[in-house]
C-alpha cells in the first residue's frame, strides 16, 4: 500500500535503500523475462518478439499496410520496415501491390506465416494481460501509477512508439 503523500516518511535510509533495490531487482527480472522469451522464440521459431507480434497482427487483422502494422505492434513505421524485410526473407510474409497506385502496398502472411501464427506461443504481453485480469482494479491503478512514476524518472513517457 502506498504511503499517504501528506504523511512524513518514517523509514530509515537503510529501509529506503532496500526498497530501491527491490524495485531495481523487479525491473531487471522483467527485462530478463523478455530476453529469455526472445531467445526462446529465436531458438524455436527463428523470429524475434517484434516479428512474432507483426505476424500475429496480420493473422488477427488480415493484410495490412505497414503503417497500420506499426500501430498494432506499437513501433515506428521505420522500424516496421525492417521487421517486414526480415519476415519476407524468411518467407513468412509478402508485399502485395493491390492498387493502381503501385506505391501502396499491403503485407500479408504466406502459408508458412499462417502456420507460425497458429503454432507460436502467445506474446509475452499476453501473460501480463492474463495476470491483470485476475487483479482488483485498485491494484491495477497502483501499478499504472507506479509505472508512470518510473517512466517519468527515465524521461521515456514522451517517446513516440506508434
Amino acid at each position: 500500500m502506498p504511503a499517504d503523500r501528506n504523511q512524513p516518511d518514517k523509514r530509515t535510509p537503510t529501509e529506503k535503500e532496500a526498497l530501491t533495490r527491490e524495485i531495481i531487482f523487479a525491473v531487471r527480472r522483467m527485462l530478463q523475462a523478455k530476453e529469455l522469451y526472445t531467445k526462446e522464440l529465436n531458438k524455436k521459431y527463428q523470429v524475434s518478439s517484434s516479428q512474432l507480434n507483426c505476424i500475429l497482427a496480420l493473422d488477427e487483422n488480415g493484410p495490412l499496410p505497414p503503417s497500420q502494422i506499426a500501430r498494432h505492434i506499437m513501433v515506428n513505421s521505420s522500424t516496421v520496415t525492417g521487421i517486414i524485410d526480415r519476415l519476407e526473407k524468411k518467407g513468412l510474409v509478402e508485399r502485395k501491390r493491390i492498387s493502381y497506385d503501385r506505391r501502396i502496398i499491403t503485407i500479408e502472411l504466406t502459408e508458412a506465416g499462417k502456420h507460425l501464427a497458429q503454432n507460436a506461443p502467445p506474446p509475452i504481453q499476453q501473460r501480463v494481460l492474463d495476470g491483470l485480469k485476475s487483479m482488483p482494479a485498485k491494484e491495477i491503478e497502483q501499478i499504472v501509477h507506479s509505472l508512470k512514476c518510473l517512466t517519468n524518472m527515465l524521461s521515456i513517457q514522451d517517446l513516440d512508439v506508434k
